[in-house]
């Protein structure tokens, strides 16, 4: 006894040894339904390791529970032929949650027009995170097929669980938000890593890193020591790497000087055509403004920057508004906005009558209100900008949740960089196209900084534009690039190639940014190599998995 009161240490890890145990213990042995609610819960508590919360070490029991309940849905008490169905009810139901929280705010989407759009919440909110979900079910049993039970598991589930979430990103468009490697990215040393490994390989790392210590501990041959190590090397190595790598300072393009627009014009507003005159003239006022909101004009800045949709109208079908751009633009200074279009489509309903098609474009003009440069967005919002199987469900109702009759048409692929006199190449990204790893420079030329134009108003004060704004922040890490970025109703900010933030604008503020663009750095391993790093580290845990399942129990 009087050890145990000269050193806590034994007398702690022994309890932690028996809690961990008796957590497993009540996983491994829970009923059908305590195993989903209690999947579904830990599913859920995960988010908190997502933005804004940063709430990392909750994974390291949220993702052993995991474990703990797979390896009981199919040695527990289920009929063997249901035993893998059972798998695949764990995995989905932790999704389910994971997904439900993580994506609550789509809801605010639907509340901007309740009259219109207030009957298909209920589906949204739990439709999507249900079919999300269903990557997780089939990564539970694939993983639960190739494993036996514990740290096996543990390898598995890193293997499906990353593969599944690279087919979340891709799989009919993709949607890789909140994937599970952002859980490595916070604070800002860790986030270094996805220079090297991409927000995949971050996954891959992140289900290794937080399941195996758990699993071990309460593993009866008492792992303990090899569990600590896994627990804390991996991030003292990744930290200690990524703080070295910010010693380094954010040099600046000489010579660029930017003002960032943020209107924070209210969604509900946007659109109404009585105000369309004042919300543009609202952001040529703000364009004429410093950050401490003194009228003191457009000298010496050479890029202004609005948001996506700025003008909430086609301004290339306006001369008012191309004269009122160029009057408010000094010589040598260029405007970047968002902007709607219609082009005329290469077919037709009937012989000389060509379809125009609406655009989600970004514009550059000139200081005579001339366009010098333009993109159409190539990477549309589905059920946002343009209605899938459009002919099906606009029988049954449904419509797109933007006020654009017919929707949206993508631009041509693959997305071009532009050349904005006075900044090096442009590689445009509006909205969420900027959280799509891999995609954001699809040409062989590297270009010197991303722009992106969005609006988050749809989102309100939730978690959904800050998770944005975080995602935006790992693509610049990953592709060693500056961003600048302009939200309508969002977050702003001034992004360094190592995530730092330079300038910064926060939700449902109505300013400007006034800085400096920061340099591009040399390309990464990841803007080399893509999800080639991911897939060779993919690749060796299947060959340590593989070993392990030729050793005796």
């Amino acid at each position: 006894m009087s050890s145990v009161r000269g050193d806590p240490a034994p007398a702690a890890r022994q309890s932690l040894a028996i809690g961990l145990h008796a957590l497993a213990r009540r996983c491994r042995d829970a009923g059908r339904w305590q195993r989903a609610a209690a999947a579904m819960i830990a599913g859920g508590a995960s988010v908190l390791a997502m933005a804004p919360f940063f709430l990392s070490p909750v994974l390291f029991v949220t993702l052993p529970m995991l474990v703990w309940l797979i390896d009981g849905a199919r040695q527990g008490n289920d009929a063997p032929r249901w035993a893998l169905l059972s798998v695949f009810g764990t995995g989905w139901w932790f999704g389910f949650g994971y997904f439900l929280l993580g994506l609550f705010w789509v809801a605010e989407a639907f509340l901007v027009e309740a009259e219109r759009f207030l009957w298909a919440l209920p589906f949204a909110i739990t439709l999507l995170p249900a079919g999300l979900a269903l990557f997780f079910g089939a990564a539970a049993v694939i993983a639960a097929k190739a494993s036996r039970q514990g740290i096996e598991t543990v390898l598995a589930l890193a293997l499906t669980m990353s593969a599944a979430e690279w087919l979340r990103g891709h799989i009919l468009t993709g949607f890789p938000w909140n994937t599970l490697g952002y859980a490595l990215t916070h604070p800002l040393p860790l986030m270094q890593a996805a220079a090297v490994f991409g927000i995949y390989g971050l996954t891959l790392l992140t289900v290794l890193i937080f399941a195996a210590p758990a699993v071990l501990w309460a593993d009866a041959r008492q792992r303990k020591y090899a569990a600590l190590v896994i627990a804390i090397g991996p991030l003292a190595v990744l930290a200690a790497a990524g703080s070295a790598r910010l010693t380094a300072t954010d040099p600046v393009v000489d010579g660029v000087r930017l003002r960032i627009v943020q209107p924070s014009v209210p969604q509900r507003e946007k659109w109404r055509p009585e105000n369309q005159r004042s919300i543009f003239l609202e952001h040529i006022a703000l364009s004429g403004q410093d950050q401490s909101g003194l009228a003191v004009g457009l000298t010496g800045v050479t890029h202004v920057v609005w948001p996506e949709a700025a003008m909430p109208f086609r301004p290339l079908d306006s001369q008012d508004a191309l004269a009122a751009i160029g009057e408010m633009l000094p010589p040598d200074t260029y405007l970047i906005s968002g902007a709607l279009r219609l082009t005329d489509a290469s077919a037709a309903v009937a012989p000389g009558a060509p379809i125009r098609e609406a655009r989600n474009s970004l514009m550059v003009f000139d200081a005579v209100g001339g366009l010098a440069s333009l993109y159409d967005k190539i990477h549309l919002v589905p059920f946002g900008e343009y209605l899938p199987f459009k002919t099906v469900l606009e029988k049954i109702g449904l419509e797109q949740l933007v006020r654009q009759r017919g929707g949206f048409g993508a631009g041509a692929g693959p997305r071009p960089l532009l050349q904005v006199p006075g900044l090096p190449l442009v590689s445009p990204l509006i909205c969420y196209e900027a959280i799509f790893p891999g995609a954001i420079v699809q040409g062989r030329e590297r270009p010197g900084v991303l722009i992106n134009l969005t609006n988050d108003g749809w989102f309100g004060n939730t978690t959904g534009p800050r998770q944005h704004l975080h995602q935006v922040r790992v693509r610049a890490v990953e592709e060693g690039l500056p961003v600048v970025r302009a939200a309508n109703n969002g977050i702003s900010a001034v992004i360094a190639p190592s995530g730092r933030i330079v300038g910064q604008l926060g939700l449902n503020v109505r300013g400007v940014i006034d800085a400096k663009l920061p340099q591009a750095i040399m390309p990464t391993y990841y803007s080399k190599f893509g999800d080639f790093i991911f897939a060779a580290g993919w690749a060796a845990c299947a060959l340590a998995l593989f070993w392990l399942r030729q050793q005796p129990r």
